[in-house]
């Protein structure tokens, strides 16, 4: 480790593509580690627009205003910042792709429709202001395909190639042994599922390197997610039993990537071996 990086200070960076991808896979961790002293930044690629507008209404349907959406969405957004105590948020403001598929995906400014090297070096120029040791962001799929996740996944693992600033780069992950057994908890419970979990569903348990124990701060979690209401109905989440919601919160995932330090496997916390 060389000296500069030796010299900064703690520093998580945690690379989304939209308002509220924040929640679900690294609340607990920005929670935990910001109320531990650590830096953590928050880059937030898309303002959202093709999120839900007032009233449900969905994007192309008539009354759906997508820079309406987006204003509101990036509200949700800074009030999610305050309940988890995230200390610096960085919007990249590049316009929602929409879920693979849709037309908006066409749409000249969409985030998945910049070019790589661009995106690629104005997060770079956020890993050269922060120095972050850690960095966190989706698989190569995105975590379930979603154009701006892949893209998101992309440029992180880019700018992380090209500043050869972060010792740790970590992908978020869904076990797929937890999943099943939440799945079962809410049927047992009456809970409508829909229909059976794909075979591929969710991350094989044999590629978690990292399990980290956020459950002090599930309530802050719940708070954050909350906090962006505007897109309640996509987030079941919330509909969970007190007790399945906990369960389901109080641990978050990971697949470390890449590593350029000394780093226990299994591993708990994100900065094992950074720490003084």
């Amino acid at each position: 480790m060389d000296a500069e990086a030796t010299d900064a200070p703690l520093t998580i960076m945690a690379v989304h593509a939209h308002p509220d991808d924040e929640v679900i896979g690294t609340g607990g961790i920005l929670a935990r580690y910001a109320a531990e002293g650590i830096r953590t930044v928050l880059v937030t690629c898309t303002n959202g627009e093709q999120g839900d507008g007032p009233g449900g209404v969905k994007p192309g349907d008539e009354g759906h205003d997508a820079e309406q959406v987006a204003e509101r969405r990036l509200g949700e957004l800074r009030e999610s910042v305050a309940h988890l105590g995230i200390t610096h948020l960085e919007l990249l403001g590049y316009r929602d792709s929409g879920m693979d598929g849709w037309d908006t995906n066409q749409h000249e400014a969409a985030f998945w429709n910049v070019p790589l090297d661009q995106a690629t070096a104005r997060l770079a120029a956020l890993m050269e202001r922060y120095r972050p040791q850690v960095v966190v962001t989706y698989d190569e799929n995105g975590g379930y395909g979603h154009p701006d996740h892949i893209q998101a996944h992309r440029i992180a693992k880019a700018a992380t190639e090209a500043t050869g600033i972060p010792d740790k780069l970590y992908y978020t992950a869904v076990p797929r042994s937890r999943v099943r057994e939440m799945f079962r908890q809410m049927r047992e419970m009456g809970i409508d599922v829909g229909g059976e979990l794909p075979d591929d569903f969710g991350t094989p348990d044999e590629l978690i390197t990292t399990v980290v124990d956020v459950s002090p701060h599930v309530e802050a979690k719940i708070k954050a997610l909350r906090a962006h209401e505007s897109q309640g109905e996509n987030i079941f989440l919330l509909r969970l039993p007190d007790d399945v919601q906990h369960a389901a919160f109080s641990h978050e995932v990971f697949i470390r990537h890449w590593s350029r330090i000394d780093a226990p496997t299994p591993e708990d916390d994100l900065f094992a071996g950074l720490r003084a």
